[in-house]
This record gives structure tokens, sequence and C-alpha cells, in this order.
């Protein structure tokens, strides 16, 4: 793994750090090739449930490197983690900013966990631009329609304290915690079995904006898979035998 991008397995929890903070962690293309190395590696490690992105020296990301766009363009493998982000959770531990690019990183991300007076924002708009890496509709489907427009039109960015209480932040931390506050949650969700926790993200993910109708479709499909699964007899076993489970992600 590059440079860029540093690994760090805690158990079940697989911390990634962008680790460009010269550049305000925004990302080039050896970055971006890292990232999405990194999310096949978390996908296919059946010892790995679920991960945590954070930034290097107390700032989450800045986006997109806008020097290295000016002389060779845009790293295309950015596009790809933006659109794909990983089949297993992600949670965001945002500390300083996540601006542009880096909030639409955040957002690729299942949860985000911020420390308190992070500015977030997708400030395109100021720039001649509009915020292209997902941000405008992900940012519709999490909060209300008028904040959402607001957010975009004005690209004026909010801090933590109010993203957590308008529903985009989940948790709070205090400046320099965010990524024990993360890795606490990701260690939370990490004590569930690994497909079960990856079925469920992608049916809440799936039905947002859908009629009920089509979920219940969405959902069939994975109901062979996970309650046929090795891990569904363990929990049954373990509970039954009042125990943790032991889960094979199988």
């Amino acid at each position: 793994m590059a440079d860029e991008l540093l690994l760090e397995r805690r158990g079940r929890v697989l911390v990634m750090t962008l680790n460009r903070p010269e550049a305000k962690n925004a990302v080039n293309t050896p970055l971006a090739d890292a990232m999405v190395a990194a999310m096949q590696q978390l996908d296919e490690d059946d010892d790995l449930t679920i991960g945590v992105l954070t930034g290097a020296d107390g700032g989450f990301s800045s986006g997109m490197d806008l020097k290295a766009f000016a002389e060779g363009g845009p790293p295309a493998n950015f596009g790809t983690f933006l659109r794909s982000g990983a089949k297993k959770p992600l949670i965001a531990a945002i500390e300083g900013f996540a601006l542009a690019g880096g909030l639409e990183i955040a957002l690729t991300c299942d949860l985000l966990v911020a420390a308190k007076g992070v500015k977030l924002g997708i400030p395109e708009v100021k720039r001649g631009l509009f915020a292209a890496g997902g941000g405008l509709f992900r940012l519709s489907s999490r909060l209300p329609y008028g904040t959402a427009m607001e957010l975009a039109l004005t690209g004026d960015p909010i801090s933590s304290e109010e993203a957590k209480d308008i529903g985009l932040v989940n948790h709070l931390a205090e400046p320099g915690k965010a990524l024990e506050v993360a890795i606490e949650l990701a260690e939370r969700i990490a004590e569930n079995a690994p497909l079960s926790v990856a079925a469920s993200k992608e049916i809440v993910r799936d039905s947002v904006g859908r009629p009920d109708a089509e979920s219940w479709k969405a959902q069939d499909k994975h109901m062979g898979k996970i309650f046929g699964s090795e891990d569904a007899k363990e929990g049954a076993v373990a509970f039954a035998q009042k125990r943790k489970p032991e889960w094979k992600g199988r």
C-alpha cells in the first residue's frame, strides 16, 4: 500500500489514514489508487467487518488535489472510490475540516464522527463548479430538502455541532478524539455478524427513496445467503449456549 494511505488492523476494524498532510490530505492519483485498493482489501477479507477512514495531522481532507489536477487531470480512481466506496460499512473520523471533495469522501462513508469545531461544506459554487463527487444527491438523501439545498447553493460551511443537530454527523468528539470515538463505534458494530452487517448496510442504502414494494424485493436477495450462512447457525447456537459467537464471515 502506498505511503499516501496508512493501514492499521485493530481486530475486525481496518483503520485507513489519508496521509498527505502537506497538501491537506488532498487526493492525487497514488492516494486514489490506494483508497480503491484498500476498499477491495476490506471487502475481500473475511476477518474484517468495518473500515474507519480518517486524515493525518488534524485534518480530514480538502478533496481533489487541484495542483495535481492542473498538471495531469483528475485522478481516475478518485471517482471510482466516490461512486463505489465499500460493500462493508465505513465510518469517517473527521478532524479539522471536510470541505468540497473532502466532505464527499465522508459522505461515501455510512457514518460520520466529527470533532467539535470541524467545518463541513461543499463550496464548489463559489469557484464556478458544483459538487460533482456525489455530494449534492447524498446530502439530499441524508438531510431535509431545504437544508441540503442551502448548503449546495450558498457553498457556506457548517460546524460539526450544527451537522450533529441536523443528523448529518452521528457522534461528536472532543478535538483530537474523533478517531478514538469512531473506533469505539466500529468495535460495537464489529461485535455483530459481518455478513449481516454488510447486508444491513446495503438494504438501508438501497431503500432510501424507494417504495416499500421495491425495498422488499431488494431485501429478498439477501435472505438465502444470510439466513443460510454458517454465522446464522453460530449465532443461534451461541445464544442457546449463552456465549459470545465466533463469526467466520461465511
